[in-house]
């Protein structure tokens, strides 16, 4: 029982374990299976629909991670040494791949290029072509481009001087911030349609929690004992 609950007995969270129900009075104990066996009923009906949300929920969490990078970003200034050029690599490497990760999904959580407004699909190409070809594997890509020097010294030895020269977003896009944006109406209208699809298949009320769970309630979904 939950020790915070009001005196009227309103607000409370209660956990009954199973195995207690035998000491329960007859009316509430038939009372309680039968509220079960409902659930149980409306529960098989709705299994694919939150089979569904449950692997949206991956993608909602990926969303966040994303917006975070991206704040990140926004918030980096250029310094002229190799710490902040590490740290803005970094960051852009953690954009890069969220944002595949989101976009190739996996079991319906990922999404489609024309999913996102026309204006930014080009945005959309060209983050996956930099993780593909110069983040997540090493090709030839129009950002990076080799500047080996080769010197010839009075005595005959050949002094090689190794370099890169990187072309780097400071920041990040500017485009970067719209699609984190879109990508958040894409997979709130996706949960939404969801939603709707529950009501529809099980005749009723259906939500998504918001904010922090129940009092009693861990981290693993179960109520303190």
């Amino acid at each position: 029982m939950d020790d915070d609950a009001d005196d009227d007995g309103k607000g409370g969270y209660y956990v009954i374990p199973e195995e207690a129900m035998q000491y329960l009075p007859e009316e509430w104990r038939l009372a309680l299976q039968a509220r079960a066996e409902e659930g149980r009923r409306v529960l098989a009906l709705a299994d694919n629909e939150l089979k569904q949300l449950s692997r949206l929920s991956l993608s909602y969490y990926h969303v966040v991670v994303l917006r975070h990078v991206g704040d990140r970003l926004a918030e980096y200034r250029f310094k002229a040494d190799m710490e902040a050029l590490l740290e803005l690599d970094m960051l852009t490497t953690a954009f890069l791949a969220t944002y595949a990760r989101l976009y190739t999904g996996g079991a319906g959580s990922g999404f489609a290029r024309n999913a996102l407004p026309e204006p930014l699909r080009a945005a959309h190409d060209e983050i996956i072509d930099l993780r593909n070809k110069r983040y997540a594997h090493v090709e030839e890509h129009h950002s990076v481009n080799d500047e080996m020097g080769i010197v010839e010294e009075e005595d005959g030895r050949f002094v090689i001087t190794l370099g890169t020269r990187l072309g780097v977003y400071i920041g990040g896009s500017n485009d970067w911030p719209k699609l984190v944006d879109a990508l958040d109406e894409i997979f709130a209208e996706r949960g939404a349609k969801i939603i709707a699809r529950l009501q529809a298949r099980t005749g009723r009320e259906w939500t998504i929690a918001q904010g922090s769970p129940p009092d009693g309630l861990n981290e693993g979904g179960r109520g303190e004992r």
